[in-house]
């Protein structure tokens, strides 16, 4: 299954991202390195390949003055064949190199970049609630694609050209100088006069490039964000206004891409006008020393391919230091991420819950407020003491902090004061994992993955059998629909559950917590979704599983919650009063009002 409980797209904008690489340029590119070296065999037969093939490319050079030398010039048919069987042999061994190179270097960038993904991603599954608060799901995905497929160009393309063009650049710059010192020392003012653009260059297109990948994770993230919310975008015929912002987001995207192109020609142009013209300088200098006598025609022919050699090095190397500017660029973001620390983690050493747990929930004086709203507390001096086994109702108008109290539970925030304990244990000094373990939950809003009826159901106990997933839907009165659907549990529901109702939507989730089978349960308007006949009979089910449970509900509706133990009703994140639905009347206040509202009839 993909996506997760968790997933929420959201309208803040991205979180700040500082340029990790501005002192320096491909700093971040370091990060790779424990990736690669995981991969040790692939690296060292990347490397012997490529030095087979570097060895063969310096050597066709010597190859042709030796068939131009003693093969035409005076040689016999022998001579003629040993020059040109030389020549042949050097390109077998050139072609079967780079084919080897090519195969080891690319099988490892995509291990490198697979094994990234699975880091990043796992990264991503434990980081807490507030920092998906403050960022878009978009902008993540395209860390995961985009900015990923730019390192596997990096590991897969631009690293073995970058090395090969380096090997042979030296090679050739070498073995200039053992052709002919003088012409080698002409080519030499060439060098400087080409690394001097690429470097100049260099700071001014990272930037380029990171703006570049910015603009297109905006766009990315506008898409996802208005693909997930389809059916209203649909429901206020707004395809046009939402196809305009795409189209504008791309436009940008467009833009700024141009820029880094723009840049990185003009800087690849350079370089090779320069380094051509020192070579072109050099050779006509050398065509007047074979005129002269001082050089044989074959000595030329091997300098001019060197030189050649080198130049076309120099070349790559510009174009795949862009590469590589844009790489380091998408790299810092990723490590941007994997630097992110989770706010809610598992300590040290953690506390084993009690066995078996009895389910008693204490809020202690809490108070918290949410990352992005820091002004505006969500809960102020909230206690509450929840008895093992009791079911607790959760009543209020919006924003009084009932959905608060169960993100809380749940430890996806911790609260600014105060503690919650749960069977005397402060929640804090538990496994978050351990902790959820021990909770059920039934959302107003339930997440159905694109995956198979059976395994959406499994998703509240994985080792559940198929007969506990049976039964679990039977109680959630989820079975006959189920069954029903063209291969019954096997049916793949849709993403978002798109062929399902929403009722039969909210059984799934029913059923899922049913599986969980956990001492504390949590639900949220849980029948709300539900029409009169399958409410009655969920309700039934949810009763039967509330029995010897600490249940916690959530209640829009009054009437679902006249039978709950106890009634507690909030405002403004506090208490402010708490008993029977009798009582509540009796006294009064926000409850009574509430309750007329609904009642009236």
């Amino acid at each position: 299954m993909t996506g997760g409980p968790g997933a929420r797209i959201c309208d803040n904008s991205p979180m700040p991202t500082p340029d990790p690489s501005a002192k320096a340029p491909l700093g971040s590119l370091r990060a790779l390195w424990p990736f690669v070296r995981a991969h040790r065999g692939l690296l060292v037969a990347w490397l012997l390949a490529l030095a087979c093939s570097s060895t063969a490319t310096l050597s066709l050079p010597v190859a042709f003055r030796t068939m131009i030398d003693h093969g035409f010039a005076g040689g016999g048919g022998a001579a003629i064949d040993r020059a040109f069987l030389f020549l042949f042999a050097v390109a077998v061994v050139l072609a079967l190199a780079t084919a080897a190179r090519f195969y080891f270097v690319s099988l490892l960038g995509e291990r490198v970049v697979a094994d990234l993904r699975r880091t990043l991603y796992g990264h991503l599954l434990a980081l807490d609630a507030g920092f998906y608060d403050r960022t878009r799901s978009g902008e993540l995905v395209s860390r995961l694609t985009a900015d990923a497929e730019l390192l596997r160009s990096v590991v897969g393309s631009s690293m073995s050209v970058a090395l090969r063009s380096a090997v042979t650049l030296l090679g050739s710059l070498a073995m200039l100088f053992v052709t002919s010192p003088r012409l080698a020392a002409f080519a030499l003012f060439g060098i400087p006069l080409a690394v001097a653009p690429i470097v100049l260059g260099g700071r001014r297109l990272r930037k380029i490039a990171r703006a570049s990948q910015d603009r297109i994770a905006d766009a990315n993230a506008l898409a996802g964000e208005t693909l997930g919310a389809i059916r209203t975008v649909q429901a206020h015929a707004r395809e046009p206004y939402e196809q305009a912002r795409f189209a504008e987001a791309v436009k940008v995207a467009v833009a700024a891409a141009r820029r880094r192109i723009q840049a990185q020609a003009w800087v690849t142009a350079v370089a090779i006008v320069l380094v051509f013209g020192a070579i072109t300088l050099v050779l006509w200098s050398g065509a007047h020393d074979v005129v002269a006598g001082r050089m044989s025609a074959g000595t030329l022919g091997q300098f001019v391919l060197y030189a050649l050699i080198g130049g076309g090095s120099v070349g790559a190397l510009a174009e795949v230091w862009n590469e590589l500017q844009r790489a380091a660029g998408g790299m810092g973001r990723i490590s941007e991420l994997l630097a992110e620390r989770a706010q809610v983690a598992a300590p040290a050493r953690p506390v084993p819950l009690p066995r078996p747990l009895r389910g008693g929930i204490v809020f202690e004086d809490v108070r918290f407020h949410y990352p992005m709203r820091p002004d505006a507390p969500a809960l102020e001096g909230f206690s509450l003491r929840v008895r093992p086994g009791e079911t607790v109702a959760l009543v209020g108008p919006s924003g009084a902090g009932k959905s608060t109290v169960f993100a809380l539970l749940l430890r996806f925030h911790d609260p600014q004061s105060g503690r919650i304990t749960l069977d005397g244990v402060d929640i804090r000094a538990l496994d978050p994992a351990e902790l959820r373990g021990a909770i059920a939950l039934v959302p107003q809003q339930p997440t159905i993955f694109a995956a198979s009826a059976a395994d959406n159901i499994r998703y509240g106990r994985l080792e559940a059998s198929d007969a506990e997933l049976v039964r679990a839907a039977q109680a959630a009165e989820a079975h006959e629909f189920i069954a029903a659907l063209p291969e019954g549990y096997a049916s793949e529901l849709g993403e978002r559950g798109a062929r399902l109702s929403g009722g039969q939507q909210q059984r799934i989730a029913i059923a899922r917590a049913l599986l969980k089978d956990a001492p504390v349960l949590l639900l949220d308007e849980a029948t709300s979704a539900l029409d009169a006949q399958s409410e009655r009979a969920v309700q039934h089910a949810l009763e039967n599983l509330m029995r010897g449970r600490t249940t916690l509900v959530i209640a829009h509706r009054l009437a679902t919650v006249l039978k709950a133990d106890r009634i507690v009703v909030m405002d403004r994140g506090r208490i402010v009063a708490e008993g029977t639905h009798a009582e509540l009347l009796a006294q009064g206040g926000l409850y009574a009002d509430l309750a007329r509202l609904q009642f009236l009839d």
